[in-house]
């Protein structure tokens, strides 16, 4: 017994364990980025992180299945970096947040054209609707912006009414309108 699991964690040197672990996330990450960046219409960028992926695969993969039984632990390896390649990979594109929102913020009719006009300032695009509530007049600010600029601009309309309602959905579809804080990337 303590000569298999001996030989289960010394078979294979460190480096080459590592070297599965570590190339198994690369390539993992770069799996999830490319299925969220051709969800989200970027079809070129995911034909790049695609070839890159599938050389990536068939230089692990290999490596492991074909000394499989001798070195048990790489398959260790292999899954240790594909849990965490996956993990990485989400928190890689919440960091670059790929794509765009529509945001809605519901305020006060009275500081609504305050509000309006600081995003403005700001340089976003803003349009305003009047509109009632349950007691009292609003105003629905709409803004369609990149996903990136979503949190600067709820914390500016946050600023100003801390009890403002607001509401974001992830759009795909824009014509017209302004638009220049929108980059599309490699479409």
């Amino acid at each position: 017994m303590l000569d298999f699991l001996r030989d289960f964690f010394t078979s294979t040197p460190a480096w080459e364990l590592l070297l599965i672990f570590f190339a198994k996330i690369v390539e993992v990450s770069f799996a999830t980025l490319r299925i969220i960046l051709i969800n989200k219409g970027n079809r070129k960028v995911g034909f790049f992180l695609a070839l890159v992926e599938i050389f990536l695969w068939v230089f692990i993969a290999s490596n492991v299945i074909t000394d499989l039984k001798s070195s048990p632990i790489k398959a260790v390896m292999y899954g240790l970096g594909f849990s965490v390649g996956v993990y990485l990979g989400s928190l890689i594109e919440e960091k670059l947040a790929f794509g765009r929102v529509l945001v809605q913020a519901i305020v006060p009719k009275e500081i609504g054209l305050l509000i309006a006009n600081t995003l403005r300032e700001t340089g976003f695009g803003v349009t305003s609707i009047d509109g009632e509530g349950r007691e009292k007049k609003r105003s629905v600010l709409l803004l369609f912006i990149n996903r990136k600029d979503e949190k600067t601009a709820v914390k500016i309309i946050k600023s100003i009414d801390d009890n403002a309602m607001i509401i974001s959905h992830e759009s795909t579809t824009l014509s017209g309108g302004f638009t220049n804080r929108i980059r599309q990337m490699f479409k």
